[in-house]
């Protein structure tokens, strides 16, 4: 066994507090949860998982999110343990596969987990690096599956930033696994320090006040304009004027914001390199690098510019020359030799690499990068600038929160080579200083869950499990375990309120008879009014909004609302809600909610021919035909009752009536009780409503996911069809349209450069916003997208019915690239036909490669031998390059 002091000892440096109390819980047998800043040391802890492993002759593996830090860490055990001990698995790679310790994405795992994988027997022991990336919105429930099937009699180490809930999710990992550790470690292994780049002048964010840290007072003040007036007087009237003109506060600078040249010259000067520069945008990070060399900006020696071409030349040996010019390597070469560099998901992954190693070697002194260089890779730095704490997050402009914040600046100070590590905000025009400072000051990162069902999950369900142990499984994910901690406050509301109800119901008893029966009747006749009324109203609503949104330019209503009670003329109507203008000049939108009842049109008039609304003449105009017009308003009609509905009303009148405790006394006493007991048990109804909605949420979804796969054959009475085995081999966004597409036989008779287009259009997603139209690369491609189309919509009508959205629309956007690359043409002549960049015209292709793979393995033999042939097209030059 791997004795802690031993292990211990190896290291040149004595191990921190929480290193040695999570090693400590693994040597007792347990699972452990480590939460510590980046670059605190969280490896130690895996590295001691993985001796422990070996020492026992069992296996380890360790999961990473991402495939290039599969290959990082893959390349440092590799280092540690020598090559025959350790192997790869990624969608790229397969190496070693049997060795004890294999590194692989958490896909890999998951895969394993319901394929019940051989690659298990002897595993002791998986580290889940990264675990919280178990929130993001698209792959992030893969780690719950994990861990909610991974056998009991593994242990796991989980390794996470810092976040603010650790207890809470190591509380969950201990009721799904035993006995779990939770280790967490704020202390930052370099404390960082924040400021504020005003110019060229840098701020210091907080200053200490009677112990206290608190913004920074000259920078507040810099927020703080002093309003100063001009007076002047007009020409002919003589009239006074006032100009208002704010200015910096007396012995201010005026502020502005620096070029992004000019915030590097000052981190060189006041030695604060090498630094990452956030900036949120592929495009932006691109030009930031042009500019630096335009302004002429050199960070490195003669001597550093001469290794760092020698290194990138070697890099990329293995290319062809021509396709390096197509890639603009010079230019990247340049900017590199100058300590310059981009960093985002658009560059080529042999690039990328280049930058992280030129990087984390001192020779690149700034790198500009998007915030996906926050995830994992191993990428220390002394400073860290962030330009713009607003962020694009797909429908909308937000202002980073204090989670994001901590996750860029974690990167800032480097372990045993800086004393403190720096957090550079660059001055913000549109976010109070305040506000910057107590974003700066805030250490909240709260993990959430983003686990749902998805086809693939419930067909390996079904598969593995019987209905209650699939029911039972999906109850024990994270995302319940939230959802239950909100019942048990709401389960609390409920006891308290059964309890009320119960005094209640002791106070209306009546000596007379049973008081509770007396209030139905009285309760049923007051519904039954109640239940018309509303009706009625309901129905009002919609006669409403279809009158109104019926009208027509020129139209003349009457409306009543008091505020704004008059005639007007209609000018027009969109989504249903007239724009009219009043007797008062004025213009407004109208809604529902402005009627009682339905409006007429009381007669037209004539709309001016030119001008518009906002011009005064033609409101002027206007109103005055309004107000020429000898219109009455029309009678408002009375709401009356239905006959029957008083007939039933008054049936339970009489029965109350007739009853005796209608006679008691105190019969105004009781019924103030009843009033009470009934207003609790509305509050009680509504309670066990909103518990009942949040427990088995998931259980719910999965049985609306397998109502859809019963519907389109996968499945029958939880046992799963032919069909279903194929499904449960395809995983991804896009699992049960291949599957539908190879029952179908979509894929027979076509060229492998075809079936590569056809299987894109599942996979490839736009980063426009509105992608511009494509089309399919032949006549025969075009005939099969249309019949996947075709598909798509069925399958949309099937979740439609059973109130599903899993399967996301078709995009032929990336066809005709593939195409003509897997016809063999040069990466020059692609490129020239699409606006995509090299990085993602090659994440796209190995994303479709990924799913050939997996076609391969599940297509009937003549589909196999095609996709084989598909893979193998695609699969060459750039496109083939691992990273490892």
């Amino acid at each position: 066994m791997t004795d802690p002091t031993r292990f211990a000892a190896r290291y040149p440096f004595a191990l921190d507090g929480f290193q040695r109390r999570a090693i400590d819980a693994l040597d007792a047998g347990e699972s452990v949860l480590v939460a510590a800043p980046t670059g605190s040391g969280k490896t130690v802890v895996a590295e001691f998982a993985i001796d422990r492993a070996l020492a026992r002759d069992g296996k380890c593996f360790y999961t990473t999110p991402l495939k290039a830090l599969s290959n990082q860490k893959f390349g440092d055990l590799v280092a540690r343990l020598g090559a025959a001990k350790v192997g790869l698995l990624t969608g790229d790679n397969a190496i070693n596969g049997d060795a004890p310790v294999v590194v692989m994405t958490t896909e890999v795992l998951r895969n394993m987990l319901y394929e019940r994988s051989d690659a298990l027997d002897g595993l002791v022991t998986v580290v889940m690096d990264e675990v919280h990336y178990l929130q993001d919105p698209y792959r992030g429930g893969v780690w719950e599956e994990v861990l909610i099937h991974l056998p009991l009699s593994i242990s796991v180490v989980c390794l996470s930033a810092t976040i603010s809930n650790a207890e809470e999710f190591g509380e969950w990992i201990g009721t799904l696994r035993g006995p779990t550790r939770v280790v967490i470690e704020e202390k930052r292994p370099v404390p960082l320090e924040h400021h504020y780049l005003v110019g060229r002048d840098l701020h210091p964010m907080h200053l200490e006040q009677d112990g206290q840290l608190t913004p920074n007072p000259y920078v507040v003040s810099l927020d703080r304009q002093e309003v100063r007036y001009k007076t002047y007087y007009r020409r002919g009237s003589e009239t006074a004027q006032h100009q208002r003109i704010p200015r910096p506060r007396e012995g201010h600078r005026r502020v502005y914001v620096p070029r992004r040249e000019d915030v590097v010259e000052v981190l060189a000067e006041q030695s604060l390199l090498p630094a990452i520069y956030f900036v949120f945008s592929r495009a932006g990070c691109a030009r930031s690098v042009e500019w630096l060399m335009g302004a002429g900006v050199r960070l490195t020696s003669s001597e550093e510019a001469s290794r760092i071409r020698t290194f990138a030349e070697m890099r990329v040996a293995w290319m062809d020359e021509e396709d390096l010019k197509t890639l603009g390597f010079y230019d990247f070469q340049d900017a590199l030799a100058a300590g310059v560099a981009a960093h985002h998901a658009g560059m080529l992954p042999v690039f990328k690499e280049t930058v992280e190693e030129l990087f984390e070697a001192g020779l690149v002194k700034v790198v500009f990068a998007t915030e996906t260089l926050s995830l994992g890779i191993n990428m220390p730095a002394r400073s860290v600038v962030i330009e713009d704490l607003w962020k694009f997050q797909g429908e909308r402009h937000e202002l980073l929160t204090p989670g994001e914040y901590t996750q860029l600046t974690g990167r800032a100070g480097r372990r045993g080579i800086d004393e403190l590590g720096h957090a550079v905000v660059v001055v913000q025009r549109n976010v109070p200083f305040e506000r910057v400072a107590s974003l700066a000051s805030t250490r909240t990162y709260e993990l959430t869950s983003s686990f749902r069902p998805s086809y693939n999950m419930a067909v390996n369900l079904v598969r593995n499990y019987t209905r209650d142990e699939a029911h039972h499984l999906l109850n024990s994910s994270f995302a319940q375990f939230l959802a239950d901690r909100g019942v048990v406050t709401l389960e609390r509301e409920l006891e308290r309120d059964r309890s009320q109800l119960v005094g209640f119901r002791d106070q209306m008893r009546c000596h007379l008879g049973d008081f509770a029966e007396y209030w139905s009747f009285r309760e049923k006749a007051d519904a039954v009014r109640d239940e018309f009324r509303k009706g009625r109203e309901r129905a009002r609503t919609d006669s409403v909004r279809e009158v109104l949104g019926s009208l027509r330019p020129g139209d003349v209503i009457f409306v009543p609302r008091a505020r704004r009670r008059g005639l007007a003329v209609v000018l027009s109507v969109r989504d249903g809600r007239p724009t009219v203008l009043a007797q008062d000049r004025k213009f407004f939108r109208l809604s529902a909610r402005d009627f009682q009842d339905a409006p007429a049109v009381l007669t037209k008039v004539p709309l001016p021919r030119s001008g518009s609304v906002r011009s005064a003449r033609y409101r002027r105009d206007l109103a005055a035909r309004l107000v020429a017009l000898d219109v009455r308003p029309p009678r408002t009609p009375r709401g009356g009752t239905d006959a029957r509905v008083e007939r039933e009303a008054a049936r339970y009148e009489r029965q109350a009536g007739s009853h005796p405790c209608h006679e008691c006394p105190e019969r105004p006493e009781h019924e103030r009780w009843a009033t009470r007991a009934s207003q609790v048990e509305q509050q009680i109804r509504g309670l066990e409503r909103r518990i009942r909605t949040r427990t088995e949420t998931l259980a719910r979804q999965f049985d609306r996911v397998l109502a859809v796969l019963e519907e389109l054959g996968y499945v029958h009475a939880f046992a799963i069809e032919p069909k279903g085995r194929r499904l449960a081999r395809i995983y991804g966004e896009g699992d049960i349209l291949m599957a539908e597409a190879l029952a179908e036989g979509l894929l027979d008779g076509l060229e492998p450069s075809e079936v590569a287009a056809l299987v894109s259009t599942i996979v490839y997603e736009s980063r426009e916003r509105n992608p511009q139209p494509s089309e399919m690369p032949t006549p025969a491609s075009i005939e099969r997208y249309q019949r996947l189309q075709g598909i798509w919509r069925h399958v949309r009508e099937a979740e439609d019915r059973h109130q599903v959205e899993l399967c996301r629309e078709l995009e032929d956007g990336f066809a005709a690239p593939i195409h003509r690359w897997a016809e063999g043409e040069s990466l020059e002549d692609v490129l020239r036909e699409t606006d995509m960049s090299p990085g993602d015209f090659v994440r796209t292709c190995k994303q479709v490669l990924d799913l050939l793979r997996q076609i391969e393995d599940v297509a009937p033999e003549g589909s196999s031998a095609v996709v084989r042939q598909a893979r193998k097209a695609v699969d060459r030059g750039v496109v083939a390059y691992t990273g490892v």
